[in-house]
């Protein structure tokens, strides 16, 4: 199995000189097992080149379905879907996979791309779109992969993914805050936490299941790719927003002896040398190797090496 990065940066898109090493794109990424199956990990702004490939291989000569998994419904992972060009192909299904209480899935992505917030409602495209809601602890068969899911400690909610297929494993853990400090439920929080306060001891229990079960997910994963929005000042700044920082990511990742641990959903004004920086950083404490996520950035999970590949130019076949 394969995992290619298209999209590596939190919140919102950016662009310009500052982020064209590591690129200015929302949440996605993509699983290749061997069998050909697309599966597909978030939906932000990622997807839309993502999708254009695909409609040149492999769904031009193959599978002719998509499966997406939604870590959370907050805009950034899923702002790319109505650009998705696989929507728009006859003989096509693409499934999305999410958790959303009180709010059936169909009902909450249709709403993205009602009149007047987009020409084309997701009833009008060409392919076939289904749903298929999600819990905490969810595991299910995509193709010939494995999957299995977890909740993340982050505001409302969001799932966390392993994903196993080929002998290998891979975890996705994003967004997510630590398992310290206060725990993210349905709400957000209006004013930022002293943190100075005890955690009751419900909390404390909550946010241990939540630690327990994000290792487990990771548990002698191949790769783990982890939410490292903040440096350890921002997530201080603002432990409410529910993201972590390369500290915490080691931390889970060699709890779990993974095997390698990828930096992403970066903070959106951080910069291409920013960026570098914070890799180097996160190196001289690691136990682990530790790579940055690019845009493009390929990783064949059989011998752990990431690999820069140069996708088709817009437009062109």
């Amino acid at each position: 199995m394969r995992v290619k990065f298209w999209g590596v940066r939190g919140s919102y898109p950016v662009a310009g000189h500052h982020t064209v090493r590591y690129g200015g794109n929302t949440s996605c990424v993509q699983l290749c097992p061997d069998d050909g199956t697309v599966i597909i990990i978030d939906g932000g702004t990622g997807i839309r080149r993502l999708g254009q490939e695909l409609v040149r291989a492999p769904l031009a000569n193959g599978d002719r379905r998509c499966h997406i998994l939604i870590g959370h419904t907050h805009w950034d992972h899923i702002q790319g879907l109505p650009f998705f060009a696989p929507l728009y192909l006859p003989d096509i299904e693409v499934v999305y996979y999410a958790q959303q209480r009180d709010v059936h899935l169909g009902k909450l992505f249709r709403s993205q791309t009602a009149d007047p917030y987009f020409p084309v409602g997701l009833d009008d495209v060409a392919a076939d779109v289904t749903f298929r809601e999600l819990v905490e602890a969810s595991h299910f068969s995509v193709g010939g992969a494995e999957v299995r899911c977890a909740r993340l400690n982050h505001p409302h909610f969001a799932l966390g993914y392993r994903v196993e297929a080929d002998g290998h494993s891979v975890a996705y853990v994003c967004d997510t805050a630590p398992f310290d400090r206060m725990v993210l439920g349905t709400d957000f929080i209006g004013e930022r936490p002293s943190g100075d306060s005890a955690l009751s001891a419900l909390d404390a229990l909550k946010l241990e299941a939540m630690r327990k079960g994000v290792i487990e997910l990771c548990q002698d994963a191949d790769l783990v790719i982890y939410d490292t929005m903040f440096e350890m000042n921002e997530y201080k700044a603002f432990p409410h927003w529910g993201h972590s920082t390369p500290t915490h990511a080691v931390e889970i990742a060699e709890a779990a002896n993974a095997k390698q641990l990828a930096l992403y959903h970066y903070h959106p004004q951080r910069s291409d040398d920013e960026q570098d920086r914070v890799l180097e950083a996160t190196r001289r404490f690691a136990t682990l190797p530790v790579i940055s996520a690019k845009e493009s950035m390929e990783v064949d999970l059989a011998d752990g090496k990431a690999r820069l590949v140069a996708n088709q130019p817009e437009g062109k076949g």
